[in-house]
Protein backbone atom coordinates (compact mmCIF):
# COMPACT_ATOMS: atom_id res chain seq x y z
CA UNK A 1 0.00 0.00 0.00
CA UNK A 2 1.20 2.99 -0.72
CA UNK A 3 2.14 5.70 2.26
CA UNK A 4 -0.33 9.01 2.18
CA UNK A 5 1.08 11.81 0.80
CA UNK A 6 1.92 14.76 2.68
CA UNK A 7 -0.47 17.97 1.97
CA UNK A 8 1.02 21.02 0.73
CA UNK A 9 1.23 23.94 2.44
CA UNK A 10 0.62 27.63 1.87
CA UNK A 11 1.25 30.21 3.66
CA UNK A 12 -1.20 33.50 3.50
CA UNK A 13 0.15 37.05 4.71
CA UNK A 14 -3.67 39.24 5.29
CA UNK A 15 -3.87 42.32 5.89
CA UNK A 16 -7.38 43.18 6.35
CA UNK A 17 -10.22 40.87 7.62
CA UNK A 18 -12.28 41.73 4.53
CA UNK A 19 -9.45 40.81 1.91
CA UNK A 20 -9.06 37.38 2.19
CA UNK A 21 -8.11 34.27 -0.82
CA UNK A 22 -11.68 34.21 -1.96
CA UNK A 23 -12.26 32.23 -5.18
CA UNK A 24 -8.66 31.68 -4.79
CA UNK A 25 -8.81 29.01 -1.59
CA UNK A 26 -10.88 26.27 -2.78
CA UNK A 27 -7.92 26.12 -6.00
CA UNK A 28 -5.39 25.79 -3.62
CA UNK A 29 -7.42 22.79 -1.67
CA UNK A 30 -8.16 20.96 -4.82
CA UNK A 31 -4.77 21.39 -5.41
CA UNK A 32 -3.71 19.25 -2.28
CA UNK A 33 -2.61 22.26 -0.02
CA UNK A 34 -3.27 23.31 3.65
CA UNK A 35 -3.74 26.88 4.32
CA UNK A 36 -2.25 28.76 7.36
CA UNK A 37 -3.39 32.44 7.78
CA UNK A 38 -0.62 34.89 8.74
CA UNK A 39 -2.38 38.35 10.51
CA UNK A 40 0.68 39.80 9.29
CA UNK A 41 -0.21 43.10 11.93
CA UNK A 42 -0.20 40.86 14.80
CA UNK A 43 2.31 38.08 14.13
CA UNK A 44 5.91 38.81 13.96
CA UNK A 45 6.66 38.35 10.63
CA UNK A 46 10.12 38.78 10.75
CA UNK A 47 10.71 35.79 13.24
CA UNK A 48 9.20 33.74 9.95
CA UNK A 49 11.49 31.34 8.01
CA UNK A 50 11.29 32.67 4.23
CA UNK A 51 12.30 28.93 3.22
CA UNK A 52 9.05 27.97 5.08
CA UNK A 53 6.30 26.52 3.21
CA UNK A 54 5.17 25.25 -0.37
CA UNK A 55 3.53 28.60 -1.32
CA UNK A 56 3.20 32.01 -0.19
CA UNK A 57 0.58 33.90 -0.96
CA UNK A 58 0.74 37.88 -0.08
CA UNK A 59 -2.95 39.53 -0.33
CA UNK A 60 -4.04 42.74 -1.04
CA UNK A 61 -4.67 45.38 1.54
CA UNK A 62 -5.92 48.75 2.47
CA UNK A 63 -2.48 49.99 3.27
CA UNK A 64 -0.24 51.73 0.51
CA UNK A 65 3.36 49.58 0.51
CA UNK A 66 4.97 53.18 0.61
CA UNK A 67 3.02 54.20 4.36
CA UNK A 68 6.44 51.92 5.81
CA UNK A 69 6.92 54.80 8.32
CA UNK A 70 3.44 54.25 9.87
CA UNK A 71 3.11 50.58 9.14
CA UNK A 72 6.67 48.96 9.63
CA UNK A 73 5.50 45.61 9.49
CA UNK A 74 5.08 46.37 5.75
CA UNK A 75 9.17 46.85 6.22
CA UNK A 76 9.44 43.17 7.54
CA UNK A 77 7.07 41.44 4.83
CA UNK A 78 9.08 42.88 2.39
CA UNK A 79 12.71 41.49 3.99
CA UNK A 80 10.96 38.33 3.58
CA UNK A 81 9.21 38.70 0.25
CA UNK A 82 13.27 39.31 -1.08
CA UNK A 83 14.48 36.36 0.71
CA UNK A 84 11.91 33.91 -0.13
CA UNK A 85 12.36 35.06 -3.84
CA UNK A 86 16.17 35.22 -3.89
CA UNK A 87 15.69 31.39 -2.54
CA UNK A 88 13.24 31.01 -5.74
CA UNK A 89 10.37 29.91 -3.33
CA UNK A 90 7.06 30.13 -4.80
CA UNK A 91 5.30 33.33 -3.99
CA UNK A 92 1.50 34.84 -5.29
CA UNK A 93 1.58 38.55 -4.66
CA UNK A 94 -2.09 40.26 -5.26
CA UNK A 95 -2.66 43.99 -5.34
CA UNK A 96 -0.41 45.40 -2.36
CA UNK A 97 1.01 41.41 -2.37
CA UNK A 98 2.39 42.90 -5.66
CA UNK A 99 3.41 46.04 -5.00
CA UNK A 100 5.14 44.54 -2.24
CA UNK A 101 7.15 42.32 -3.81
CA UNK A 102 8.17 44.96 -6.43
CA UNK A 103 9.39 47.38 -3.70
CA UNK A 104 11.12 44.16 -1.96
CA UNK A 105 13.35 43.79 -5.32
CA UNK A 106 13.87 47.57 -5.57
CA UNK A 107 11.35 48.67 -7.08
CA UNK A 108 9.62 52.30 -6.64
CA UNK A 109 6.09 51.91 -5.06
CA UNK A 110 4.01 55.26 -5.64
CA UNK A 111 0.49 56.65 -5.33
CA UNK A 112 -1.07 56.98 -8.60
CA UNK A 113 -2.78 59.86 -10.13
CA UNK A 114 -6.21 58.27 -9.26
CA UNK A 115 -7.82 55.20 -8.27
CA UNK A 116 -8.42 52.37 -11.00
CA UNK A 117 -11.95 51.39 -9.78
CA UNK A 118 -13.90 48.95 -12.49
CA UNK A 119 -12.66 45.57 -14.72
CA UNK A 120 -9.77 46.25 -16.76
CA UNK A 121 -9.04 44.36 -20.36
CA UNK A 122 -5.66 42.90 -19.01
CA UNK A 123 -2.99 43.30 -22.44
CA UNK A 124 -1.02 40.48 -22.47
CA UNK A 125 2.80 41.15 -24.04
CA UNK A 126 4.87 38.52 -25.58
CA UNK A 127 5.60 36.27 -21.72
CA UNK A 128 2.37 36.73 -20.69
CA UNK A 129 0.32 35.18 -24.08
CA UNK A 130 2.41 31.70 -22.85
CA UNK A 131 2.09 32.42 -19.28
CA UNK A 132 -1.09 31.38 -16.91
CA UNK A 133 -2.49 35.20 -17.20
CA UNK A 134 -3.08 34.41 -20.84
CA UNK A 135 -6.53 33.03 -18.94
CA UNK A 136 -7.98 36.75 -18.10
CA UNK A 137 -7.30 38.37 -21.80
CA UNK A 138 -10.45 39.77 -22.90
CA UNK A 139 -12.31 38.97 -19.71
CA UNK A 140 -12.13 42.15 -17.78
CA UNK A 141 -10.45 42.04 -14.38
CA UNK A 142 -11.44 43.53 -11.01
CA UNK A 143 -9.32 46.85 -10.59
CA UNK A 144 -9.84 48.13 -6.73
CA UNK A 145 -6.80 50.31 -6.08
CA UNK A 146 -4.92 53.94 -6.27
CA UNK A 147 -1.24 52.74 -5.89
CA UNK A 148 1.18 51.41 -8.05
CA UNK A 149 4.85 50.52 -8.56
CA UNK A 150 8.08 50.52 -11.43
CA UNK A 151 9.13 47.20 -12.47
CA UNK A 152 11.93 45.63 -10.94
CA UNK A 153 14.59 44.44 -13.11
CA UNK A 154 14.52 40.80 -11.87
CA UNK A 155 10.77 40.90 -13.30
CA UNK A 156 9.31 40.02 -16.60
CA UNK A 157 6.28 42.01 -17.58
CA UNK A 158 3.22 39.84 -18.63
CA UNK A 159 0.44 42.12 -18.41
CA UNK A 160 -0.58 45.83 -18.71
CA UNK A 161 -3.84 47.96 -19.13
CA UNK A 162 -4.64 51.49 -20.24
CA UNK A 163 -4.74 52.65 -16.82
CA UNK A 164 -1.90 51.26 -15.33
CA UNK A 165 1.57 50.02 -16.73
CA UNK A 166 2.23 46.83 -14.68
CA UNK A 167 -0.50 44.46 -14.29
CA UNK A 168 1.29 41.41 -14.37
CA UNK A 169 4.54 40.29 -13.45
CA UNK A 170 6.16 36.90 -13.19
CA UNK A 171 10.05 35.51 -12.04
CA UNK A 172 11.08 32.40 -13.54
CA UNK A 173 8.85 30.01 -12.78
CA UNK A 174 8.16 30.31 -9.15
CA UNK A 175 6.62 33.54 -8.53
CA UNK A 176 4.30 36.01 -9.88
CA UNK A 177 2.48 38.90 -9.27
CA UNK A 178 -0.99 41.19 -10.39
CA UNK A 179 -2.15 44.42 -9.47
CA UNK A 180 -6.05 43.44 -10.20
CA UNK A 181 -7.89 41.37 -7.86
CA UNK A 182 -8.71 37.82 -9.19
CA UNK A 183 -9.87 36.56 -5.55
CA UNK A 184 -12.58 38.60 -5.32
CA UNK A 185 -15.76 36.96 -4.69
CA UNK A 186 -19.88 37.90 -5.36
CA UNK A 187 -19.86 38.07 -1.32
CA UNK A 188 -16.43 39.95 -1.15
CA UNK A 189 -17.77 42.28 -4.05
CA UNK A 190 -20.39 43.63 -1.82
CA UNK A 191 -18.74 43.87 1.12
CA UNK A 192 -16.23 46.06 -0.51
CA UNK A 193 -19.02 48.19 -1.95
CA UNK A 194 -20.97 48.80 1.34
CA UNK A 195 -16.97 49.95 2.71
CA UNK A 196 -16.67 52.27 0.14
CA UNK A 197 -19.39 55.18 0.00
CA UNK A 198 -16.17 58.01 0.43
CA UNK A 199 -14.01 56.18 -2.33
CA UNK A 200 -16.95 55.81 -4.86
CA UNK A 201 -18.19 59.21 -4.15
CA UNK A 202 -14.51 60.88 -4.30
CA UNK A 203 -14.02 59.46 -7.92
CA UNK A 204 -17.86 59.70 -9.12
CA UNK A 205 -19.36 56.14 -8.70
CA UNK A 206 -22.24 55.11 -8.97
CA UNK A 207 -23.14 52.39 -6.57
CA UNK A 208 -26.02 50.96 -8.60
CA UNK A 209 -24.17 51.02 -11.72
CA UNK A 210 -21.20 49.24 -10.08
CA UNK A 211 -23.34 46.74 -8.41
CA UNK A 212 -24.70 45.86 -12.23
CA UNK A 213 -21.17 45.92 -13.66
CA UNK A 214 -20.46 43.49 -10.95
CA UNK A 215 -23.40 41.10 -11.81
CA UNK A 216 -22.18 41.06 -15.15
CA UNK A 217 -18.36 40.66 -15.00
CA UNK A 218 -17.93 38.82 -11.59
CA UNK A 219 -18.77 35.33 -12.59
CA UNK A 220 -16.18 35.19 -16.11
CA UNK A 221 -13.87 37.24 -14.16
CA UNK A 222 -13.73 34.76 -11.30
CA UNK A 223 -13.25 31.64 -13.75
CA UNK A 224 -10.81 33.22 -15.67
CA UNK A 225 -9.30 33.54 -12.13
CA UNK A 226 -9.36 30.05 -11.50
CA UNK A 227 -8.03 28.65 -14.45
CA UNK A 228 -5.00 31.34 -14.01
CA UNK A 229 -4.08 30.11 -10.65
CA UNK A 230 -4.74 26.70 -11.24
CA UNK A 231 -2.09 26.52 -14.22
CA UNK A 232 0.37 28.72 -12.48
CA UNK A 233 0.17 26.29 -9.29
CA UNK A 234 0.14 23.24 -11.78
CA UNK A 235 3.32 24.51 -13.59
CA UNK A 236 5.11 25.12 -10.04
CA UNK A 237 8.34 23.38 -9.62
CA UNK A 238 9.05 20.42 -7.05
Amino acid sequence: MNAAVAPKRAIVFQHDDHVTLGNLEGVLVEHGYDIRIVDVVSDDIASLDPHDGDLVVVLGGEKGAYETDEFPHLLDEMGFIKSRIEAEKPILGICLGAQLMAGALGGRNYKGDKPDLGYQDIRLTDAGRTSPVRHVAGIGMLEWHGDHFTLPAEATLLGTSSAYPNEAFGIGDFALAVQFHPEVTDDMHEAWTLNSDELFAENGVDVDEWRALGRERQAPMQAASRAMFGEWLDRLPD
